[in-house]
C-alpha cells in the first residue's frame, strides 16, 4: 500500500509541475502577444531650444524608427533593400504640403517596382500650433489627425510621427513642409528641398523630385545648383517655438465677451447673411447639455478660420431674463464672437424664422452663404470634423493659397 501511495504521489506532482510550466509557458505567449501589438501613445513634449542639423550632399542618412499610424515602429533598415530611398518631411495643416499629397501619391505608384522606396515623417509638435494657423485645413499636427489623413488620402507610404521630441527630424533638419530628402543605395544625400516649383495642383509634376530619383538610379550626380533647392512651405513647428502660442492663446482670453438681444425681425435679418463671408450660427442654451459640451469647438473653429471669408456667431435660446446667467457661460467659454440672446420667450416664433427643417431641439448649427443659403445644417450635436471639412472644403475657403 505504501510503494502504491508513493507512486499516486509522484504522478500527481509529476502532472501538477507539467501543469504549472505550461501555465507559465502561456502566460508568456500572451505577454509576447500583447507586446507585439502594443498601441503607441504620444507624449509631445514642450522642449528648451535644440541644434538643428543641416545635411550635406554625399551625407549619410541618418537614422530613425519612428511609430506609423498602426503604432508599428518603421526604422530606416526596413528600406535597406531598395536602391533609391526618399523622405518627406511633411504635415497635416499646411497647405502647402496638402498642395503637394496627391503628387507624392502618384510618384509612389509612378515608381511601383522600381526599388523607390518612400517615406513620410511628420516632425512637428502639436503644441506648438496655434488654431489661428490652421486656416486651411481640417486637421492639426497631432498623432490621431494623422491617422485621419492617412485613412482619408488613403496614403500608398508609411507615415511617421516624430512630434514628441523631434528625436530624428532634428538629424535631418527639414526647415519646412513639405522637404524631401533622396538618398542612394548607400543611403548618401543626393537631393534634398522641393518637390516642385509650383505649390497650385495641376501646374506642376514633381519634376524636380524625378529628376533627383532619376539620377540617383543612374548613379550620376545632379548639378550643383540643383542638388539642394529651396524648400517652400510652413516652417517646421519645434516645440520649443512656443512662446508665440502662449501669447496669443492668453491674448485670446482677454478679449471682451458681450451678449446682445435680437428680435426674431433681426434674425431674419442675419439668416438672410447679408455679408460677404459664410456664416455659421448655433443656437444652444445654458440647460442643452450637449450645446455645453461642444460649445468650445465653436470657438475653435473661429479662432481657425477667422482670417477667411468665415464668421461664427452664437445664439443663446434661453429666456431673455437669463441674460446674466448667458454671459457668465459665454465669458467662461472666452466667446469672443457675437453673441446673441433671443429677445422673446416664444420658442415657436423663432422655429418659423429659421425653418430648415428645424424640429425645434438643441442644438441646431446652420452654415449660411452670403445671400442666405444653406450650406450645412446639422440638429443635435456637431460631428466637429464633419462641420470643419464643411467649412474649409466649401469654394469660399479652400485648403490652398
Amino acid at each position: 500500500m505504501k510503494k502504491h501511495h508513493l507512486s499516486t504521489f509522484l504522478i500527481l506532482l509529476s502532472m501538477a509541475f507539467l501543469g504549472a510550466c505550461g501555465k507559465q509557458e502561456s502566460s508568456e505567449e500572451k505577454e509576447t502577444s500583447q507586446d507585439s501589438t502594443t498601441v503607441f501613445t504620444p507624449n509631445p513634449q514642450e522642449m528648451t531650444e535644440q541644434p538643428v542639423g543641416k545635411l550635406a550632399i554625399g551625407d549619410q542618412a541618418p537614422f530613425f524608427n519612428l511609430p506609423d499610424v498602426e503604432g508599428k515602429m518603421v526604422s530606416i533598415d526596413d528600406f535597406k533593400d531598395a536602391d533609391v530611398l526618399v523622405i518627406n518631411f511633411t504635415c497635416n495643416h499646411c497647405p502647402t504640403a496638402q498642395a503637394y499629397e496627391d503628387r507624392f501619391i502618384n510618384m509612389v505608384n509612378e515608381y511601383k517596382g522600381k526599388s523607390v522606396a518612400f517615406v513620410a515623417i511628420s516632425p512637428n509638435s502639436p503644441i506648438g500650433i496655434l488654431p489661428e494657423e490652421l486656416g486651411y485645413t481640417d486637421l492639426s499636427d497631432d498623432y490621431k489627425s494623422m491617422q485621419i489623413r492617412y485613412v482619408d488620402k488613403k496614403y500608398n507610404f508609411p507615415y511617421l510621427y516624430d512630434g514628441d521630441t523631434h528625436q530624428y527630424s532634428l538629424a535631418y533638419g527639414p526647415t519646412a513642409t513639405p522637404q524631401v530628402f533622396v538618398f542612394d543605395k548607400e543611403r548618401k544625400l543626393s537631393y534634398s528641398g522641393r518637390i516642385d516649383a509650383s505649390e497650385k495642383p495641376g501646374t506642376a509634376n514633381a519634376e524636380d523630385l524625378r529628376n533627383a530619383i532619376e539620377k540617383t538610379l543612374a548613379g550620376e550626380p545632379l548639378p550643383v545648383d540643383k542638388s539642394i533647392t529651396p524648400a517652400f512651405g510652413c516652417s517646421t513647428k519645434w516645440a520649443w517655438k512656443n512662446e508665440y502660442t502662449i501669447k496669443t492663446n492668453e491674448e485670446w482670453k482677454k478679449k471682451p465677451v458681450e451678449v446682445q438681444k435680437i428680435s426674431t425681425t433681426e434674425l431674419a435679418d442675419l439668416l438672410k447673411n447679408d455679408t460677404d463671408k459664410l456664416l455659421l450660427i448655433n443656437f444652444w442654451a445654458t440647460w442643452c447639455g450637449p450645446c455645453v459640451i461642444e460649445y468650445p469647438e465653436f470657438i475653435e473653429i473661429q479662432r481657425m478660420y477667422m482670417g477667411r471669408d468665415f464668421q461664427f456667431v452664437s445664439l443663446s435660446m434661453d429666456n431673455p431674463n437669463q441674460e446674466d446667467k448667458v454671459l457668465k457661460f459665454l465669458q467662461s467659454k472666452y466667446s469672443a464672437v457675437p453673441n446673441y440672446l433671443i429677445d422673446t420667450e416664444d420658442k415657436y416664433a423663432v422655429i418659423d424664422v429659421v425653418k430648415n427643417g428645424w424640429d425645434g431641439s438643441l442644438p441646431i448649427t446652420l452654415l449660411i452663404e452670403p445671400g442666405g443659403k444653406m450650406a450645412y445644417t446639422r440638429m443635435g450635436e456637431i460631428n466637429a470634423l464633419e462641420l470643419k471639412r464643411a467649412i474649409v472644403d466649401h469654394p469660399m475657403i479652400g485648403r490652398y493659397y
